[in-house]
């Protein structure tokens, strides 16, 4: 019997993504449309409340990893048994994710109750901030190196292309963000959540359940978001190990020092054949 750690068991929570709700138009006439469900999701890791996050559910266990992966609460999959996700559990019409470890530090801990952990549960809405915890991501930073890879811009074409015919969402309700991974201009994942950090933190998780992608030599990743390139879209993006961003969006002054401090490629305003280069214009081959 092989005593290495198995990847976590986790749930697949299935959840309405959209709502039907009738509005009056600009004439006066009732019309139906489709409107993005968000919904609270708590997450306890052994029993302990972590955090509730605002989210279209789309991918709950993927995003309860994730979160737990980008916020360093967790450094391998490895350490949990399991992720359960239930969307009746809560109060007030709130999901559940109930987080179970597998492993203990030195004094017999878990995780959640080790006295390093910040004992203060929080929430994070569906707006665009999250609160990164930056002071142990600010050190980190320190010692990334991120992939030598480069993209050629008919690649970068390519991709928004696939992003824009993909079924989403956002064609259907509007109101949410999309990312994306690619492997070159192969899509790997497409996620969309009523927060870009959800859909991020999505990925990562996606990215810890389907580690052959990671340990690959010839995995050459690309990450696509709708959203604005801020500082902890940076961070986020770096962590996965990503040297190239494209985003429909723009960047921010501290978004693009870090990205100028990571030697990572950020491309905006992607939009048809047009972008914009803001840092490391090396990664681009025009030709």
């Amino acid at each position: 019997m092989s005593l290495t750690p198995t990847l976590p068991h986790l749930t697949q929570a299935q959840a309405e993504l959209t709502q039907t709700i009738q509005a009056v138009n600009a004439q006066g006439e009732q019309q139906s449309l489709n409107i993005p469900c968000e919904r609270a999701l708590t997450i306890y890791l052994d029993k302990k409340e972590i955090v509730t996050l605002m989210t279209l559910g789309a991918h709950p266990e993927w995003l309860v990893l994730g979160y737990l992966r980008n916020q360093r609460l967790v450094s391998q999959p490895q350490d949990l048994d399991s992720i359960t996700v239930d969307w009746t559990a809560g109060e007030h019409g709130a999901g559940v994710a109930a987080v179970k470890s597998r492993q203990r530090d030195a004094q017999g801990l878990s995780p959640a109750t080790s006295p390093n952990h910040n004992k203060t549960a929080i929430t994070i809405t569906s707006g665009c901030g999250q609160g990164s915890l930056y002071s142990h991501l600010f050190e980190e930073l320190k010692a990334m190196t991120l992939p030598k890879a480069t993209i050629e811009r008919e690649e970068v074409f390519d991709i928004v292309n696939t992003v824009r015919l993909q079924e989403s969402t956002y064609k259907s309700a509007g109101s949410v963000h999309s990312c994306a991974l690619f492997n070159a201009t192969q899509p790997l994942i497409f996620v969309e959540d009523v927060g870009r950090h959800n859909a991020i933190d999505t990925i990562a998780g996606w990215l810890w359940m389907n580690p052959q992608w990671s340990l690959d030599s010839f995995f050459r990743p690309v990450f696509y978001t709708t959203g604005r390139l801020t500082s902890e879209m940076i961070l986020k993006s770096a962590q996965l190990s990503v040297p190239i961003i494209i985003s429909r969006s723009g960047i921010t002054q501290m978004g693009l020092e870090l990205a100028l401090e990571l030697d990572m490629c950020c491309l905006g305003r992607a939009l048809n054949q047009s972008f914009l280069c803001y840092s490391a214009p090396y990664r681009l081959q025009m030709a």
